[in-house]
Protein backbone atom coordinates (compact mmCIF):
# COMPACT_ATOMS: atom_id res chain seq x y z
CA UNK A 1 0.00 0.00 0.00
CA UNK A 2 1.38 3.59 -0.75
CA UNK A 3 1.17 6.13 1.13
CA UNK A 4 0.64 9.83 1.23
CA UNK A 5 4.18 10.90 1.52
CA UNK A 6 5.31 12.83 -1.02
CA UNK A 7 9.38 13.68 -2.76
CA UNK A 8 11.19 16.66 -0.97
CA UNK A 9 14.18 18.20 -1.89
CA UNK A 10 14.66 17.09 -5.41
CA UNK A 11 17.69 17.62 -7.33
CA UNK A 12 17.39 20.15 -9.41
CA UNK A 13 19.75 22.87 -11.65
CA UNK A 14 19.97 26.25 -10.61
CA UNK A 15 21.00 28.68 -13.21
CA UNK A 16 21.59 32.12 -13.68
CA UNK A 17 18.16 34.38 -14.45
CA UNK A 18 19.33 34.75 -18.52
CA UNK A 19 19.78 31.22 -18.67
CA UNK A 20 16.46 30.29 -17.21
CA UNK A 21 14.76 32.81 -18.99
CA UNK A 22 16.39 31.42 -22.42
CA UNK A 23 14.62 27.96 -20.87
CA UNK A 24 11.59 29.09 -20.44
CA UNK A 25 11.15 30.59 -23.82
CA UNK A 26 12.06 27.12 -25.24
CA UNK A 27 9.25 25.39 -23.49
CA UNK A 28 7.12 28.35 -24.36
CA UNK A 29 7.72 27.33 -27.85
CA UNK A 30 6.75 23.83 -27.40
CA UNK A 31 3.38 24.70 -24.91
CA UNK A 32 2.32 27.05 -28.23
CA UNK A 33 3.01 23.85 -30.28
CA UNK A 34 0.93 22.02 -28.29
CA UNK A 35 -2.20 24.51 -28.09
CA UNK A 36 -2.14 24.81 -31.75
CA UNK A 37 -2.34 21.23 -32.05
CA UNK A 38 -5.29 20.66 -29.03
CA UNK A 39 -6.82 23.72 -31.05
CA UNK A 40 -6.84 21.24 -34.26
CA UNK A 41 -7.96 18.06 -32.20
CA UNK A 42 -10.96 19.90 -30.76
CA UNK A 43 -11.42 21.02 -34.30
CA UNK A 44 -11.52 17.66 -35.60
CA UNK A 45 -13.64 16.10 -32.83
CA UNK A 46 -16.47 18.93 -34.11
CA UNK A 47 -16.17 17.41 -37.26
CA UNK A 48 -16.62 13.63 -36.25
CA UNK A 49 -20.23 12.61 -37.98
CA UNK A 50 -23.31 11.39 -35.41
CA UNK A 51 -25.30 8.59 -34.54
CA UNK A 52 -28.09 8.56 -34.15
CA UNK A 53 -29.81 6.73 -30.60
CA UNK A 54 -32.42 5.09 -31.19
CA UNK A 55 -32.62 2.89 -27.86
CA UNK A 56 -34.89 3.80 -25.22
CA UNK A 57 -32.84 4.25 -21.79
CA UNK A 58 -35.01 4.94 -19.23
CA UNK A 59 -32.67 6.64 -16.05
CA UNK A 60 -33.93 6.67 -12.48
CA UNK A 61 -33.14 10.49 -10.46
CA UNK A 62 -34.13 12.99 -8.12
CA UNK A 63 -36.99 14.22 -10.58
CA UNK A 64 -38.16 10.12 -11.17
CA UNK A 65 -37.80 8.18 -13.96
CA UNK A 66 -36.43 10.19 -17.53
CA UNK A 67 -35.54 9.24 -20.47
CA UNK A 68 -31.87 9.65 -22.23
CA UNK A 69 -34.16 12.91 -24.40
CA UNK A 70 -35.67 14.21 -20.85
CA UNK A 71 -31.76 14.39 -19.34
CA UNK A 72 -30.79 17.17 -21.71
CA UNK A 73 -33.13 19.36 -19.31
CA UNK A 74 -35.03 21.53 -22.21
CA UNK A 75 -31.26 22.03 -23.69
CA UNK A 76 -29.72 20.51 -26.97
CA UNK A 77 -26.83 19.46 -25.66
CA UNK A 78 -25.45 16.15 -22.97
CA UNK A 79 -22.51 15.69 -21.27
CA UNK A 80 -22.46 12.68 -19.42
CA UNK A 81 -20.15 11.40 -17.12
CA UNK A 82 -20.02 7.66 -17.04
CA UNK A 83 -19.50 7.83 -12.74
CA UNK A 84 -17.78 4.18 -12.02
CA UNK A 85 -20.34 2.76 -9.01
CA UNK A 86 -21.34 -0.52 -9.12
CA UNK A 87 -24.34 -2.04 -8.10
CA UNK A 88 -22.94 -3.96 -5.08
CA UNK A 89 -20.92 -1.28 -4.24
CA UNK A 90 -20.91 0.85 -1.24
CA UNK A 91 -19.48 4.14 -2.22
CA UNK A 92 -18.73 5.59 -5.78
CA UNK A 93 -14.87 5.61 -7.28
CA UNK A 94 -12.21 7.47 -5.72
CA UNK A 95 -10.77 8.47 -8.41
CA UNK A 96 -14.43 9.29 -10.48
CA UNK A 97 -14.90 11.15 -6.93
CA UNK A 98 -11.71 13.34 -8.12
CA UNK A 99 -13.19 14.62 -11.10
CA UNK A 100 -16.73 14.89 -10.20
CA UNK A 101 -15.29 17.53 -7.07
CA UNK A 102 -14.68 19.56 -10.32
CA UNK A 103 -18.20 19.42 -11.73
CA UNK A 104 -20.49 22.02 -9.42
CA UNK A 105 -17.86 24.89 -10.55
CA UNK A 106 -18.67 24.16 -14.52
CA UNK A 107 -22.41 23.03 -14.54
CA UNK A 108 -23.94 26.94 -14.25
CA UNK A 109 -21.34 27.88 -17.47
CA UNK A 110 -21.87 24.92 -19.26
CA UNK A 111 -26.34 25.51 -18.29
CA UNK A 112 -25.72 28.99 -19.91
CA UNK A 113 -24.21 27.42 -23.62
CA UNK A 114 -27.22 25.31 -23.75
CA UNK A 115 -24.88 22.18 -22.19
CA UNK A 116 -26.08 19.99 -19.44
CA UNK A 117 -24.11 17.72 -17.39
CA UNK A 118 -24.76 14.79 -15.74
CA UNK A 119 -22.88 11.62 -13.92
CA UNK A 120 -24.88 8.23 -14.36
CA UNK A 121 -24.06 4.87 -12.36
CA UNK A 122 -25.04 1.71 -12.32
CA UNK A 123 -25.73 1.53 -8.57
CA UNK A 124 -29.38 2.21 -7.77
CA UNK A 125 -30.46 5.45 -7.34
CA UNK A 126 -31.10 4.96 -3.35
CA UNK A 127 -27.24 4.45 -3.11
CA UNK A 128 -26.40 7.61 -5.05
CA UNK A 129 -28.25 10.35 -3.57
CA UNK A 130 -26.72 9.30 0.27
CA UNK A 131 -23.36 9.39 -1.50
CA UNK A 132 -23.43 12.61 -3.47
CA UNK A 133 -25.42 14.41 0.27
CA UNK A 134 -22.13 13.00 1.62
CA UNK A 135 -19.49 14.81 -0.95
CA UNK A 136 -21.52 17.80 -0.85
CA UNK A 137 -22.45 17.84 -4.94
CA UNK A 138 -25.41 19.47 -6.24
CA UNK A 139 -24.91 18.23 -9.94
CA UNK A 140 -27.40 15.89 -11.77
CA UNK A 141 -27.19 12.24 -10.91
CA UNK A 142 -28.89 9.43 -12.06
CA UNK A 143 -29.17 5.57 -12.15
CA UNK A 144 -28.80 3.67 -15.28
CA UNK A 145 -29.66 0.46 -13.13
CA UNK A 146 -31.78 -2.15 -15.02
CA UNK A 147 -31.44 -0.74 -18.56
CA UNK A 148 -28.17 -1.07 -20.91
CA UNK A 149 -26.62 2.43 -21.17
CA UNK A 150 -23.64 1.61 -19.40
CA UNK A 151 -23.17 -1.71 -21.28
CA UNK A 152 -23.88 0.02 -24.73
CA UNK A 153 -21.32 3.03 -24.26
CA UNK A 154 -18.72 0.23 -23.11
CA UNK A 155 -18.32 1.19 -19.12
CA UNK A 156 -19.55 -1.62 -17.31
CA UNK A 157 -18.95 -5.72 -18.26
CA UNK A 158 -20.17 -8.98 -17.92
CA UNK A 159 -18.45 -11.31 -15.47
CA UNK A 160 -17.51 -13.08 -18.98
CA UNK A 161 -16.12 -10.32 -20.35
CA UNK A 162 -14.04 -9.35 -17.18
CA UNK A 163 -12.83 -13.20 -16.97
CA UNK A 164 -11.61 -13.30 -20.54
CA UNK A 165 -8.36 -12.05 -21.44
CA UNK A 166 -9.51 -8.53 -22.93
CA UNK A 167 -12.75 -6.25 -22.84
CA UNK A 168 -14.35 -3.71 -24.84
CA UNK A 169 -12.98 -0.51 -23.21
CA UNK A 170 -11.62 2.46 -24.83
CA UNK A 171 -12.33 1.38 -28.75
CA UNK A 172 -10.13 -1.54 -28.43
CA UNK A 173 -10.00 -4.89 -26.10
CA UNK A 174 -7.92 -3.69 -23.08
CA UNK A 175 -7.71 -5.78 -19.62
CA UNK A 176 -9.48 -4.08 -16.85
CA UNK A 177 -9.77 -4.21 -13.09
CA UNK A 178 -13.16 -4.11 -12.04
CA UNK A 179 -16.67 -4.79 -13.88
CA UNK A 180 -16.72 -0.58 -13.97
CA UNK A 181 -14.47 1.47 -15.78
CA UNK A 182 -15.04 5.27 -16.43
CA UNK A 183 -15.50 7.10 -19.47
CA UNK A 184 -17.17 10.36 -21.13
CA UNK A 185 -20.28 10.58 -23.69
CA UNK A 186 -21.77 13.44 -25.81
CA UNK A 187 -25.25 13.97 -26.79
CA UNK A 188 -27.09 15.83 -29.19
CA UNK A 189 -30.64 16.91 -29.27
CA UNK A 190 -32.44 17.95 -32.52
CA UNK A 191 -35.81 19.93 -32.71
CA UNK A 192 -37.45 17.05 -33.88
CA UNK A 193 -36.37 15.47 -30.60
CA UNK A 194 -34.22 12.97 -32.28
CA UNK A 195 -30.58 12.38 -29.80
CA UNK A 196 -27.33 11.59 -31.63
CA UNK A 197 -24.36 10.36 -30.22
CA UNK A 198 -21.36 12.27 -31.22
CA UNK A 199 -18.39 11.52 -28.90
CA UNK A 200 -17.39 9.45 -26.11
CA UNK A 201 -13.73 9.19 -24.43
CA UNK A 202 -12.20 6.94 -22.04
CA UNK A 203 -9.09 6.22 -19.49
CA UNK A 204 -6.96 9.41 -19.54
CA UNK A 205 -9.33 10.87 -22.19
CA UNK A 206 -10.68 12.58 -18.91
CA UNK A 207 -7.68 14.19 -17.80
CA UNK A 208 -8.80 17.09 -19.19
CA UNK A 209 -11.49 17.71 -16.93
CA UNK A 210 -9.40 17.26 -13.93
CA UNK A 211 -8.21 20.83 -12.71
CA UNK A 212 -6.70 19.64 -9.82
CA UNK A 213 -3.98 17.73 -12.14
CA UNK A 214 -3.43 21.07 -14.18
CA UNK A 215 -2.44 22.75 -11.53
CA UNK A 216 0.19 19.73 -10.03
CA UNK A 217 1.43 20.08 -13.91
CA UNK A 218 2.39 23.64 -13.40
CA UNK A 219 3.59 22.98 -9.31
CA UNK A 220 7.56 22.07 -9.07
CA UNK A 221 7.45 18.72 -8.55
CA UNK A 222 4.62 18.04 -11.06
CA UNK A 223 1.89 14.84 -10.10
CA UNK A 224 4.52 13.16 -8.66
CA UNK A 225 3.07 9.50 -9.10
CA UNK A 226 6.13 7.62 -9.93
CA UNK A 227 5.99 5.70 -6.25
CA UNK A 228 2.55 4.26 -7.12
CA UNK A 229 1.46 1.25 -8.26
CA UNK A 230 -0.82 2.89 -10.21
CA UNK A 231 -1.25 7.02 -11.11
CA UNK A 232 -4.14 7.39 -8.93
CA UNK A 233 -3.48 5.48 -6.35
CA UNK A 234 -3.03 8.60 -4.16
CA UNK A 235 -6.63 9.67 -4.41
CA UNK A 236 -8.67 9.84 -1.93
CA UNK A 237 -12.50 10.64 -1.27
CA UNK A 238 -12.04 14.06 -0.35
CA UNK A 239 -13.54 13.62 3.57
CA UNK A 240 -10.60 11.19 3.78
CA UNK A 241 -7.23 12.78 3.34
CA UNK A 242 -5.78 13.03 6.68
CA UNK A 243 -5.51 16.74 7.15
CA UNK A 244 -8.72 18.01 5.86
CA UNK A 245 -8.08 21.59 3.66
CA UNK A 246 -10.97 23.25 4.75
CA UNK A 247 -11.63 23.90 8.26
CA UNK A 248 -15.14 23.24 8.83
CA UNK A 249 -14.53 19.83 6.72
CA UNK A 250 -15.20 16.62 8.32
CA UNK A 251 -13.45 13.74 10.38
CA UNK A 252 -11.60 11.47 7.89
CA UNK A 253 -13.91 7.92 7.39
CA UNK A 254 -12.66 4.96 7.39
CA UNK A 255 -8.75 3.82 6.31
CA UNK A 256 -6.57 6.46 4.64
CA UNK A 257 -4.81 3.58 2.72
CA UNK A 258 -6.17 2.58 -0.30
CA UNK A 259 -5.60 -1.25 -1.59
CA UNK A 260 -4.16 -2.92 -4.37
CA UNK A 261 -7.45 -3.93 -5.58
CA UNK A 262 -9.00 -1.17 -5.90
CA UNK A 263 -11.62 -0.28 -8.42
CA UNK A 264 -9.54 2.41 -9.88
CA UNK A 265 -6.08 0.35 -9.50
CA UNK A 266 -6.03 -0.16 -13.82
CA UNK A 267 -7.93 2.85 -14.58
CA UNK A 268 -5.43 5.20 -16.04
CA UNK A 269 -3.47 2.33 -17.90
CA UNK A 270 -6.02 1.37 -20.15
Amino acid sequence: MATQTITRNPKHAVVSPAEWLAARKELLRKEKELTRLRDEISRERLELPWEEVKKEYVFNGPKGKRTLAELFDGRDQLIVYHFMFGPEWAEGCPSCSFIADHFDGAAVHLASRGITLTAVSRAPFEKIEPFKKRMGWRFNWVSSNGNDFNGDYHVSFTKEEITGVKMPYNYGTSSFPSDEAPGLSVFYKDEAGKVFHTYSTYARGGDILIGAYNFLDIAPLGRNEERFDWPMQWVRHHDKYPDPYFADAPKPKGAIEQAKDSCCSGEQQA
